[in-house]
């Protein structure tokens, strides 16, 4: 009989909250397309543009610490020298991206 289990993931304990940040942040975007609409004022929108971009490191932050937490963590506990390695390659590769966008 096939399995249809899911790998889990650094994020999946907190993957209903982040799903609900998600939403929440996707519903800002929504509002930031109504303000350009509605021809607001442009600080108004660069304000919400900027909450919007907070909200969004902060989920990238928290995903970014679970990976470490326990996809990092399990490969370097794990003994495999290989998998620790592209673990080690991932994060450095991740933290390069992330600190790009500053």
């Amino acid at each position: 009989m096939p399995t249809t289990e899911h790998p889990v993931r650094g994020y999946t304990a907190d993957k209903d909250k982040l799903l609900k940040r998600l939403a929440r942040i996707e519903g800002q975007v929504r509002g930031i397309s109504r303000m350009i609409e509605e021809d607001r004022y442009c600080i108004d929108v660069l304000t919400q543009l900027g909450a919007v971009d907070t909200a969004l490191e902060a989920v990238a932050i928290k995903v970014l610490e679970e990976h470490v937490q326990h996809c990092v963590a399990t490969a370097l506990a794990s003994g495999d020298e290989a998998d620790a390695n592209v673990k080690a390659a991932e994060l450095l590769e991740a933290v390069q991206r992330f600190a790009k966008t500053r």
